[in-house]
């Protein structure tokens, strides 16, 4: 990076971006979807399917199939158009015997029922271990069941830190002699435990495997995919909203610089609420969390560390008067964030604008944790420990800016209470901020050591213990898995039931 703590000059001395161009351009603006003039028809038949598929579930009463149905609702994406019925079951499901000598019922009931937040405990599987070791040899299907379920594990459940390490080692050496659909579903499973995947992408992958069950049910097959087309066609006039509002931005401002990623920033955020009700959530987190690639470029790569923190005053006082006091190409980027944020305000009337003032003030805090870093980088400041490094840097990931953003569109579920709880740095989403800093460091940190860039928390940890990269990133591998235990404590903490 050419920047430097006197304030490094604009022109030839300015640090190079090596991204590739954005892939889309406009291509949203004029795309039609292929069922776009079929989508009154679609929504109708959707309407008639989702009745047969409710009376369905209302006649379902076993254990097994409730369980089945169940499971399969929810990566099919449709767990949500029958909330109530599914907690209905769910609740029979907790209240009810079952065949606890079953491994695959015992584990799709545990992850079930964790995963909906039930109080549930993980002593159900320690009929199952072997010398406290091993777990005794099951069939695949049983084994794959209890590595998903284990991976819902938090502090304490050292019985599923066995059984993901046993049944993971076991599922890899059966892996070759696996025939279709289970070898696919084993390793999918191996690469990313079916708790960890993002659900609409989960929905988009299991509809073909559901369709080769000769066990499926044709409604609810044919629901799921009217329901996935019903919502790509939505998600497209989405992406032709947020770009046509980041070709006003380019429009009015010299970006050159940064990556024009708002397709894929877009994409990121549907994953994070896919739900047709979160469409304004979508919308907002889209241009928030481009504004903050935007910024993170300029901290980091482009801009001089004076007019970073020219920058970052400007925003800390949120007036058009400070536009005087910027360079150039960041005059009109400054008034275009300032009318974005007013335009969110109008969009959410009178009685919901207040909650723009938490995403400001929010947007403030992220930067100020920008600028901490950049004096850092300047005087070649290594953190003492983690947890200095954390302090900062779990700001500066942007995760309290974008929770706050997705609440923002979140219409009338939340309240004022919910965004001061944001403001106040809650630990739940401190430990999402927390495993998304380090698991970017552990694969960013060779790449970005070898431009000027503040020390990540992998060197930080070299230097506190003496040890070597590798070594530092298997155990802030480790770190990170323990934060997703604190995210799983801290969202599982309201249960339905004790």
């Amino acid at each position: 990076m050419a920047s430097s703590a006197n304030g490094g000059c604009a022109g030839q001395d300015r640090a190079r971006n090596t991204f590739h161009p954005c892939l889309w351009d406009d291509f949203f603006l004029t795309y039609q979807h292929p069922h776009s003039t079929q989508k009154p028809q679609m929504q109708e038949r959707a309407g008639v399917l989702r009745e047969q598929v409710r009376t369905m579930i209302k006649h379902t009463n076993e254990i097994p199939k409730i369980l089945d149905l169940t499971i399969t609702l929810e990566r099919l994406g449709l767990e949500y158009q029958f909330e109530n019925e599914i907690n209905q079951l769910l609740d029979v499901v907790f209240n009810s015997d079952y065949d606890d000598d079953n491994l695959h019922l015992v584990s799709l009931r545990f992850y079930l029922l964790r995963k909906n937040r039930y109080h549930v405990t993980s002593d159900v599987f320690k009929k199952f271990q072997f010398k406290r070791e091993t777990f005794i040899n099951f069939d695949t299907k049983s084994l794959l069941s209890l590595y998903n379920a284990a991976h819902l594990r938090t502090h304490g459940d050292e019985v599923l830190d066995k059984a993901i390490s046993f049944s993971r080692r076991y599922l890899v050496s059966l892996l070759e002699n696996l025939e279709s659909p289970l070898a696919e579903e084993v390793n999918a499973a191996l690469v990313t435990p079916l708790f960890k995947r993002v659900g609409i992408l989960e929905a988009r992958s299991y509809i073909p495997s559901y369709g080769k069950d000769p066990t499926r049910n044709e409604s609810i097959l044919e629901l799921a995919k009217l329901n996935l087309h019903l919502l790509q066609l939505q998600f497209c006039d989405e992406l032709k909203e947020v770009t046509m509002w980041c070709k006003e931005l380019y429009g009015r401002s010299n970006l050159s610089f940064v990556r024009h990623r708002i397709v894929e920033t877009y994409f990121w955020m549907s994953g994070a609420c896919y739900k047709p009700q979160y469409s304004h959530s979508r919308i907002i987190l889209a241009k928030i969390t481009y504004f903050i690639t935007i910024l993170d470029d300029i901290f980091d790569t482009y801009g001089s560390t004076q007019e970073s923190i020219q920058l970052q005053e400007a925003i800390n006082r949120w007036d058009e008067s400070e536009v005087d006091l910027l360079p150039e190409y960041l005059k009109d980027l400054y008034l275009y964030i300032l009318e974005t944020f007013s335009s969110i305000e109008e969009e959410l009337g009178h009685e919901k604008s207040y909650r723009v003032f938490y995403l400001r003030e929010l947007l403030k805090q992220l930067v100020q944790a920008y600028a901490k870093e950049l004096k850092w980088r300047d005087a070649n400041y290594v953190p003492k420990t983690m947890g200095e490094h954390l302090e900062v840097s779990s700001t500066s990931i942007g995760a309290f800016l974008i929770s706050c953003a997705a609440y923002v569109g979140m219409d009338d579920i939340t309240t004022e209470d919910t965004f001061m709880w944001v403001l106040g740095h809650p630990q739940l989403i401190r430990s999402l901020g927390i495993f998304v800093r380090l698991s970017n460091d552990i694969v960013s940190s060779e790449r970005e050591q070898a431009g000027d860039q503040c020390a990540s928390t992998v060197h930080c940890f070299m230097k506190e213990h003496g040890v070597t990269m590798y070594d530092a990133c298997q155990q802030i591998k480790e770190f990170a898995e323990d934060s997703w235990k604190d995210i799983l404590v801290h969202s599982l903490a309201v249960t339905i039931h004790q």
